[in-house]
């Protein structure tokens, strides 16, 4: 009696009413697509214009994906000598590489190519771009700590990827820009003991420049380094959706909930808005602004050295860190010869080190700043830069060391359009490479802390209105505006913790090891701002509301 009664009370199947729907639900059976999008398009996102610097690079990676395509449909990675018969009348019957033959025909020759070629360009600087600001945004608001630690690694992987992505796909058009940028690379692996020259004879497939680079190039930049960033963008967003996203702080927010709008329909249709705004941009970039124009270089000829060539801005610290290193320091020379062979440190310690030292630091903050802290518990809501001014000042120190070796990277530039010596840069930013992070740090610290102070004295006492009331028994005062609760939380919602002294173990002994860690936290920690009590608030609030009343006595006296 009761199998009946389930049976006559079963739900009836659901059969669908057009051929789609008949399609789409005979997927769904079988994938369980349904309870899969119903999950993810539940998922509440926090709405923040910083949030978009994540979705512009993954935007232009999709760009650069759909634009490659379709290049790769023309070029030929081939280093086999070929004369020029195309279009373009000042190389025409010049002996090159078939590769920048090519890269020649695509831009003239073919329909849309050169427009093709300059929206892969343009998107792949802003690829980087946007990874590069992405990164420094979870860095400043203290978005990598735990549970995203490996998030952040993931991030750090993307960065390197995508910088690898760009030289890879810069060097292949074989033109006399990209080979001397090659030539560096190749002179920077030479300099590396004992494996450096075998290293390079494999790369190159022989004595620089080789034969055959641009092909082995080539396979790098459009299947092995492409396949990996993909592979890291589908682990970033999985553990972005694993972990939830972070949240600014604000009323109602806290670690346990997220504050926002749901993926699905409000931030599906606005990513795809975003998209199209991302790809019209790059449109608009690539039709009216020229890029890399590769028939002004010639192609490669490892004789001559042209003057005045940088590489893509992402490259650039590298190649400026090179400039700034001397090759002597009185009669103390970097190059020397041990045992037969020769050591080039004026090569080797610029190339590397500075890069070593970004990407070591980069990847191994997180577990650093915990450790100081000792803070083990889960994060989902931000900081504030100015709330933790010591991080801060640390990430724009070593943003200003970065943009030291950026910019030396022009130094040549800087001194013909400024009419200066060329030495004269040089010694300037080799000052600046040393003391310019002390001062960022300095100057950093010391706005953050002042800032701090200003939201305290704002919590306390209100918004100053610039308007001067005189008080029955004579005195003077400036009127402060109250502020609303929104406003008054996100400048003392906040934590500021203080420095943890050294503890003993469980043997009652303080190690080598737990004092240095104290030190580093007194460095940390001991300019502090502490955020407004509850306390203080309420006495401000009550004197205020005094103060208020006075004046507005005194105004009522004045009018009469």
């Amino acid at each position: 009696m009761t199998s009946m009664s389930a049976s006559s009370t079963a739900e009836a199947p659901f059969v669908p009413k057009t051929k789609v729907g008949s399609f789409t639900n005979f997927v769904d059976e079988r994938v369980g697509g349904s309870g899969i999008l119903r999950e993810f398009g539940r998922k509440v996102f926090p709405d923040h214009w910083s949030f978009m610097f994540g979705e512009v690079a993954l935007y232009s990676f999709v760009i650069l994906l759909m634009s490659g395509t379709f290049l790769t449909f023309f070029f030929d990675p081939s280093m086999a000598e070929t004369h020029y018969q195309g279009s373009y009348t000042p190389l025409y019957n010049v002996e090159m590489s078939v590769a920048y033959s090519s890269s020649l025909n695509i831009s003239f020759d073919v329909r849309g190519g050169l427009f093709m070629r300059q929206v892969h360009h343009w998107a792949a600087l802003l690829f980087v771009a946007s990874l590069g600001v992405h990164m420094l945004r979870v860095f400043f608001t203290g978005a990598f700590r735990k549970p995203r630690e490996m998030n952040w690694v993931v991030g750090g992987v993307l960065l390197i990827l995508a910088m690898a992505a760009g030289f890879t796909g810069y060097s292949l058009p074989d033109d006399l820009l990209s080979g001397n940028g090659l030539r560096i690379i190749d002179g920077v692996i030479k300099s590396i003991p004992v494996i450096g020259t075998y290293t390079s004879f494999f790369l190159f497939g022989g004595e620089f420049p080789g034969t055959a680079i641009i092909g082995r190039l080539y396979v790098l930049h459009i299947l092995l380094v492409p396949a990996l960033i993909l592979l890291m963008i589908v682990i970033h967003l999985f553990m972005v959706v694993v972990h939830k996203h972070t949240q600014y702080p604000g009323p109602g927010r806290n670690d346990g909930n997220v504050v926002g709008y749901p993926l699905g329909p409000v931030y599906a249709a606005k990513a795809g808005g975003f998209f199209f705004i991302v790809f019209g941009v790059l449109a608009l970039m690539a039709a009216a602004f020229t890029i890399n124009p590769i028939w002004n270089y010639g192609p490669y000829d490892p004789s001559p050295v042209s003057a005045g060539t940088q590489p893509d801005w992402y490259i650039g610290f590298v190649d400026g860190a090179l400039r700034l290193m001397p090759g002597v320091i009185n009669d103390f020379h970097f190059e020397w010869v041990i045992f037969g062979r020769t050591l080039t440190l004026n090569v080797l310690l610029p190339a590397l080190v500075p890069a070593g030292i970004i990407f070591t630091v980069l990847f191994m903050y997180p577990w650093i700043e915990r450790w100081v802290t000792k803070d083990n518990r889960e994060h989902h809501v931000l900081d504030r830069p100015r709330n933790a001014p010591t991080r801060t000042a640390i990430g724009v120190a070593g943003f200003t060391w970065y943009c030291v070796m950026w910019a030396a990277a022009g130094s040549d530039l800087i001194a013909t359009h400024f009419h200066v010596s060329l030495n004269d840069v040089t010694y300037w930013l080799r000052t600046l490479f040393f003391i310019g992070p002390v001062i960022a740090f300095i100057v950093t610290k010391r706005i953050a802390l002042a800032l701090q102070r200003k939201d305290r004295e704002i919590a306390l006492h209100g918004r100053e209105t610039g308007r001067i009331v005189r008080l029955p028994h004579g005195e003077f005062i400036e009127v402060h505006a109250p502020l609303d609760e929104y406003k008054r939380y996100k400048l003392v919602g906040f934590e500021s913790p203080a420095p943890i002294p050294a503890q003993p173990n469980e043997h009652g002994v303080v190690t080598r090891k737990e004092k240095r860690r104290a030190a580093l936290s007194r460095w940390f920690f001991e300019d502090r701002v502490a955020p407004a009590t509850p306390a203080e608030l309420e006495a401000a609030h009550a004197h205020g509301h005094h103060e208020a009343i006075a004046a507005g006595e005194d105004q009522k006296s004045l009018s009469h």
